[in-house]
């Protein structure tokens, strides 16, 4: 009985030590984080004024690991919406695709439809294959108190490395066509990208399917 308990615990870890290798995306240093992205005082300030960044400013929760980011971001934007599962750990509870904190090789933008909706009696849409013209419209939609959006986009699009990732829409200075990223890790924090280059960056494959939206209404 020993044996088969220190078999299964040492199957365990070496899982995690697979797992952790798997999340480890190409590092992206903290000048290029800078220089990627506007961070402008007053731009940021105004942001965060927007009516979804609002409720998000003071708590925003950040990612766990590496694996995560989708789980972090629909707890924020659900305990942005006062629903009850607001935390990272509380979305992955009885979830078929995370154990122990950690969701092997990430979850697809379908995947993490599938965990919103579990949590939530509110509608979950993914929006993908979306044209420039059709995001530029949800994004007008981003300020909406009602409505929250999570994008799934390719870091290295934006970074120049890095790898898929998912975070919640704050809002979009349409005025100077910026849109509010209110990054899950916080390594990166919350920043601002021009429409075009974040567009780009979810208009990548994550395997067979376009990245996309991910919409909570």
């Amino acid at each position: 009985m020993k044996r088969k308990l220190l078999i299964g615990v040492t199957s365990f870890l070496a899982l995690l030590g697979v797992t952790a290798f798997a999340f480890t995306p190409p590092t992206v240093s903290p000048e290029a984080i800078q220089s990627s992205v506007t961070r402008e005082e007053a731009l940021l300030n105004r942001a965060w004024q927007m009516p979804v960044a609002s409720t998000m400013r003071d708590d925003l929760a950040f990612q766990s690991n590496a694996s995560v980011c989708g789980a972090a971001s629909i707890a924020n934007v659900l305990h942005s919406l006062g629903e009850a599962a607001d935390t990272e750990a509380e979305v992955l509870d009885d979830t078929n695709r995370c154990w122990f904190g950690v969701c092997p090789f990430g979850l697809t933008l379908d995947q993490l439809g599938e965990v919103a909706q579990a949590n939530t009696e509110r509608r979950v849409t993914v929006l993908r294959d979306l044209t420039p013209e059709q995001f530029r419209e949800h994004l007008r939609q981003a300020n909406n108190p009602g409505r929250r959006y999570i994008i799934n986009f390719d870091r290295e699009e934006i970074f120049g490395a890095g790898a898929g990732h998912h975070s919640p829409v704050g809002g979009y200075l349409e005025v100077e066509d910026l849109v509010f990223v209110l990054d899950v890790n916080s390594k990166f924090q919350p920043w601002l990208v021009e429409r075009n280059r974040l567009f780009a960056a979810m208009d990548t494959l994550d395997g067979e399917k376009k990245r996309g939206l991910l919409l909570v209404e």
